[in-house]
């Protein structure tokens, strides 16, 4: 085989790699647009779900104020509450929060639910929950939504409110 068959074929190699390279590519955009629309999927349903949980705690404990939360931070919603306790002249701020989210996608393709809450200024929880995209039960999402406003609940109940 003489120079020029030898570069012909060197060339159609490279152009086999490259456009084998060039699927690949491809392949992987198409794998990220497609988990960045499961992400946002689930992230309207369980956001929705945070929203409606908090907000009836609002209801039922009054002074609470419930918000949106949407950005880079993720989105869901939060409530809290102001106190003011007077104790022999002195003034005590108090602040409660319970706060849920789902957090922005990112490069591990997991969706993660966090929350954290506080009462009377007192770091209650703060804790995470997450699942690979692939994999998520959002049954399982909904149940620590709950769980964790039940026990957000329980815990200010029981703080004497």
């Amino acid at each position: 085989m003489d120079f020029s068959q030898r570069l012909n074929k060197a060339i159609e190699r490279g152009r086999r790699t490259g456009d084998v390279r060039a699927q690949r590519a491809a392949a992987r955009e198409l794998n990220e647009k497609e988990m960045a629309r499961l992400h946002s999927s689930f992230r309207l349903e369980l956001s929705e779900h945070i929203e409606k949980c908090l907000r009836q705690l609002a209801d039922r404990f009054p002074g609470f104020r419930a918000e949106t939360i949407f950005g880079e931070k993720g989105w869901g919603a939060a409530v809290s509450r102001d106190d003011l306790k007077l104790r022999r002249g002195a003034r005590d701020n108090l602040f409660t929060r319970l706060e849920m989210i789902i957090r922005p996608p990112n490069q591990y393709h997991v969706l993660e639910l966090a929350a954290k809450a506080t009462i009377q200024n007192r770091e209650m929880f703060n804790r995470s929950h997450y699942e690979r995209l692939d994999e998520v039960d959002v049954a399982r999402f909904r149940e620590m939504v709950d769980l964790w406003t039940l026990e957000f609940a329980e815990l200010y109940a029981a703080r004497g409110q």
